[in-house]
C-alpha cells in the first residue's frame, strides 16, 4: 500500500491493524472506517461515504469501502472472466500473444490508478469503472458490435456501453437478493460513457447528465481517457507484432518517432521487441505525465471543491493541446494503416457474418436457443438474442456458428 500523500491506507490505520499483544496473538482491532480509508482524497474526488447508493439497498461492507466492494464484485463476475477470450482487433485464434479485452481492461485500470493517485482521486472507483467498461462488448471487437447493432436496428439498436450497464444491472446472476451486481451509482455512471438522449430518458437519474449537459465524476472522465491511452499504444504494439504495420510507417507519427529516437539514443544496441516495448512505455509515460499536468491546471483554473462542482464544470480530465494533437495523429494512423488493413478487414468481415448468421438463426427459430433465452413474449426475443450473442467469447461464437451451419461428419 502507498502512504499519504500518495494514496492508500493511512499509516496509523495500517499499523493499528497489525499490532499485537506481545504473545503472538493479534489484538482484535476494528476495521478502518470509510472515512479513514478515504482521508487522503481531494474534496472534488468521489467519496464512497457520499455515494448516491445502490439500486437495491444493502448493509455497508465491514472492512472495505462501497467502491472496493464494487471492484471486487466485478472481478468475480462471469462477464469479467469471459473477457479473456474476447479480442480487441485480432480474432482470438489468430495468435496467443495479442491483447484481449481482459488484458486491455487490466492495463486501463493500471493507467487510471496511477493518474488517480497523483490527483488524489478515488483509486477504487476508477479501478472499478476501468475493469467494468468492456463487460458488454461483443465477441470479435468492434466488428461484432457493428454487426449486432445492424441486426438490432429495428429493435432499439445495440451499444456496448448500454450492454455493459445491462450486465451489471440485470444479466449477472450471482446474488440471492437481486439480479446483476448491484453496483453504486457512481460506478454505473462511469460505465455509461455514451448515451443517446432517447436512451437517457429511459435511465432516470443515471441518464440525467446526458439530458442536462453535465459531467460525470473525475474518476469516470479519467477511466475514459485511460482507455484511449491503453488501446492506442497497445494496438501499436500488437500491430507491429502481427506485421500489419511497420516501424518505417510509424516514422510519420511524431509521438512515436520522438520516443523511438530517444530510446535508440539511450540504448543504441537495442532492437526488435525490446526496442518497441521501450518506445511504447515512453509514450505511455509521456501521456500519463501530460494528463496529470494538464488536469492539475484545469482543476486550478476552475477550482472545484466538491463533486457537484465537477459535474457543473466542463470536462476537466484532459491532455494539454500539443499532446492531444499528437495522440489524435497516432489514432488517425492506426485507423488508416491497422484497422483498415485488408487482413483486419477480412477478419472483420468473417466476424460480421458469424454474428449476423447467429442472430438471424436465433430470431428465426428461438427453439435453437437455450431455454433461458427463449422469450415468452415474441417482442422481447431480439433483445434476448442480442444478450446471448454479446455474452459469447470469440471461440464460443465460432463453435456455435459451426454447430448451426456446418455439417461435420465427426
Amino acid at each position: 500500500m502507498s502512504e499519504i500523500p500518495g494514496g492508500g491506507i493511512p499509516r496509523e490505520t495500517r499499523d493499528a491493524r497489525v499490532s499485537n499483544a506481545g504473545d503472538g496473538q493479534a489484538i482484535p482491532v476494528a476495521a478502518p472506517t470509510t472515512a479513514a480509508l478515504e482521508a487522503h482524497l481531494a474534496p472534488y474526488a468521489a467519496h464512497a461515504s457520499r455515494s448516491r447508493g445502490r439500486r437495491h439497498p444493502e448493509p455497508p461492507p465491514a472492512a472495505r469501502t462501497e467502491f472496493q466492494r464494487d471492484r471486487d464484485r466485478i472481478v468475480h463476475s462471469t462477464a469479467f472472466r469471459r473477457l479473456e477470450y474476447k479480442t480487441q482487433v485480432f480474432v482470438n485464434h489468430e495468435g496467443d500473444l495479442f491483447r484481449t479485452r481482459l488484458t486491455h481492461s487490466l492495463e486501463v485500470a493500471q493507467i487510471a490508478r496511477s493518474v488517480a493517485r497523483n490527483l488524489r482521486l478515488n483509486e477504487d472507483l476508477v479501478e472499478a469503472i476501468s475493469l467494468a467498461h468492456d463487460l458488454g462488448h461483443t465477441p470479435f471487437g468492434h466488428a461484432g458490435q457493428d454487426a449486432l447493432n445492424a441486426c438490432m436496428r429495428d429493435y432499439g439498436g445495440f451499444e456496448h456501453n448500454l450492454q455493459s450497464l445491462a450486465v451489471v444491472d440485470e444479466l449477472e446472476e450471482h446474488y440471492g437478493a437481486f439480479n446483476g451486481l448491484n453496483l453504486c451509482f457512481e460506478t454505473r455512471e462511469g460505465i455509461l460513457k455514451h448515451c443517446s438522449r432517447e436512451n437517457a430518458r429511459k435511465l432516470g437519474e443515471l441518464g440525467e447528465r446526458f439530458l442536462q449537459g453535465r459531467q460525470p465524476s473525475l474518476e469516470a472522465q479519467l477511466a475514459n481517457i485511460a482507455d484511449e491511452i491503453a488501446y492506442n499504444n497497445h494496438d501499436v504494439d500488437d500491430g507491429l507484432r502481427s506485421g500489419l504495420i511497420t516501424i518505417e510507417q510509424l516514422a510519420e507519427v511524431e509521438l512515436w518517432q520522438r520516443h523511438y529516437e530517444a530510446a535508440l539514443a539511450e540504448y543504441p544496441h537495442l532492437e526488435g521487441r525490446r526496442l518497441v516495448h521501450e518506445t511504447v512505455r515512453r509514450i505511455i509515460n509521456t501521456l500519463i505525465v501530460d494528463l496529470i499536468d494538464a488536469t492539475t491546471r484545469n482543476l486550478a483554473r476552475h477550482g472545484p471543491t466538491s463533486l457537484d462542482d465537477v459535474r457543473a464544470a466542463p470536462p476537466l480530465v484532459a491532455h494539454g493541446e500539443p499532446i492531444a494533437t499528437q495522440a489524435a495523429a497516432l489514432k488517425r494512423f492506426l485507423y488508416k494503416n491497422l484497422y483498415r488493413h485488408y487482413r483486419v478487414m477480412r477478419m472483420a468481415s468473417k466476424a460480421q457474418r458469424v454474428v449476423t448468421g447467429l442472430f438471424n438463426a436465433f430470431t428465426g427459430d428461438p427453439r435453437l436457443l437455450p431455454p433461458d433465452y427463449q422469450a415468452a413474449d415474441a417482442a422481447h426475443q431480439p433483445r434476448l438474442v442480442a444478450h446471448y450473442i454479446a455474452g459469447m467469447t470469440d471461440r464460443f461464437a465460432l463453435k456455435e456458428y459451426q454447430r448451426l451451419f456446418v455439417m461435420d461428419e465427426n
